[in-house]
């Protein structure tokens, strides 16, 4: 029977089989001996020891299409950031950051605000219009005023997702709302992991539905900039690629060249100075930290 495993804790092993409900299971001893962790989002072939008591083994672990370290988790296939549009107010440097991670690792991304009942479209437009251009998909959404909610869980469909974002941008709510029309036998998965909805305590998946997932992380008010090279953080700006070969210099770092054309774009108005001013400031952190 294969399933996948949504949450891994002393030993056990919570298995989800599509149709069937959620597994306790242990790993064969084989997977020691070759030192090889089960992951969470790992997809396995169990074996049934108790039906009734929902027990069995697991034989088999398929190849991962991806492993992240941080969290540690196997086949991820997207990620989803979220940040409010107010209460709090967004760091788009955060945001940033946070992009710059999922980048790396190279995950689709999708940034999602909450919280449109809190602002006023002219102000959620001039958000809109700073990340039109960075090359991810951008939602918006109310969970307050359940609006949004239908494309957030189109974009989910299907796959699985990694969720992140500061503490009090109501990933709970969405979290909730996504898992309002799943089914009694998912449902209670909550249960048979013992997991509190509003509380993340360990790596773990979500079924959404039978074949949707998303990981839950705990909130954050900070993002260490990951170890990257200098083009590799250009690479999560995206809305520099279309200028950069008409910049004077090979390797252009667009911050202190003459001639250099991603300037002239934001001097333009046609590179949010935003992002770019985020650029900037994570570039210096890349020198400093190169210094040391």
């Amino acid at each position: 029977m294969r399933g996948r495993i949504i949450k891994g804790i002393a030993g056990f092993y919570y298995v989800h089989v599509s149709h069937q409900g959620v597994y306790e299971c242990k790993a064969k001893g084989i997977f020691r001996k070759e030192k090889i962790q089960p992951l969470v989002g790992d997809q396995v072939e169990i074996t049934i020891l108790d039906e009734e008591n929902r027990t069995g083994n697991v034989i088999t672990i398929y190849p991962r299409q991806n492993q992240l370290i941080r969290p540690l988790v196997a086949n991820v296939e997207q990620a989803l950031i979220i940040f409010a549009l107010a209460k709090p107010e967004p760091s788009l440097n955060l945001l940033d950051r946070i992009m710059v991670q999922y980048i790396v690792q190279k995950l689709p991304i999708v940034i999602c605000f909450n919280k449109t009942d809190l602002v006023t479209n002219e102000e959620a437009e001039q958000i809109q219009n700073v990340y039109a251009k960075c090359g991810c998909k951008v939602i918006f959404v109310s969970a307050k005023k359940q609006q949004g909610i239908e494309t957030l869980a189109q974009v989910l469909h299907g796959k699985m997702t990694t969720v992140a974002g500061p503490s009090g941008v109501g990933k709970s709510s969405l979290i909730n709302l996504l898992q309002k029309n799943v089914s009694m036998e998912i449902g209670c998965i909550s249960q048979k992991v013992d997991r509190g909805k509003h509380t993340t305590r360990h790596t773990e998946l979500i079924p959404i539905d039978e074949e949707t997932y998303i990981m839950d992380t705990p909130g954050f008010s900070s993002v260490e900039v990951p170890s990257v090279e200098k083009e590799q953080l250009i690479c999560a700006y995206n809305e520099f690629l279309e200028y950069e070969p008409r910049c004077r210099f090979g390797g252009c770092a667009h911050i202190n060249e003459p001639d250099c054309a991603v300037k002239d774009a934001v001097s333009d108005g046609k590179i949010s100075r935003i992002r770019y001013e985020n650029y900037i400031s994570l570039y210096e952190v890349l020198i400093e930290r190169r210094r040391y």
